[in-house]
């Protein structure tokens, strides 16, 4: 495997009253067009914790102030040469409160809530709809780790490293 930049990202999990999930359609790369959480690269040069970007990240894009402790991390992914262009570790976590409304639309994009039953019908980026999705709503309350070796031409490997559902949490 060639050596790539490794990216380190959170992405935030937020759901409205009605238990629709927040989503934002990207209007940047990575992923523009398509709709996926919010979140953001960590600031490692900083030292920044993966729940501090959840917190700055929330804030920066959604304009809710939060704290670390308001995001419960429910899942770690890795992609092993995501797209041929970078290693990616990504922490996902669900904000512990229910949004009140939808975000003001944002340089990064614009924000809906959606329904499960309707998560079929966007556009999203692939290992999200494959696996990632499927894994986040399996363990909702819980946690999983999972390993994805993406490369081009090959379909995705996927290995899940650990699996925690809500009751065994």
């Amino acid at each position: 495997m060639t050596p790539l930049p490794h990216r380190i990202a959170t992405l935030l999990y937020c759901f409205n009253e009605a238990d629709e999930i927040l989503l934002l359609r990207r209007a940047k790369e990575p992923n523009r067009g398509l709709w996926s959480p919010p979140g953001g690269k960590l600031e490692a040069a900083l030292g920044e914790s993966p729940h501090s970007c959840a917190a700055r990240e929330a804030l920066e894009e959604l304009g809710i102030r939060c704290d670390p402790p308001d995001f419960r991390l429910t899942g770690i992914v890795t992609e092993q040469g995501y797209e041929g262009a970078a290693h990616w570790l990504m922490f996902l976590f669900e904000l512990r409160f229910r949004l009140k409304a939808l975000p003001k639309p944002h340089e990064e994009g614009e924000f809906g809530f959606h329904r499960l039953d309707a998560l079929d019908t966007l556009l999203m980026p692939r290992t999200d709809r494959e696996r990632i999705w499927p894994l986040f709503w399996d363990h909702r309350g819980g946690f999983f780790a999972a390993h994805c070796r993406c490369v081009p031409g090959l379909p995705d490997a996927w290995t899940l490293l650990e699996s925690r559902k809500e009751a065994d949490a």
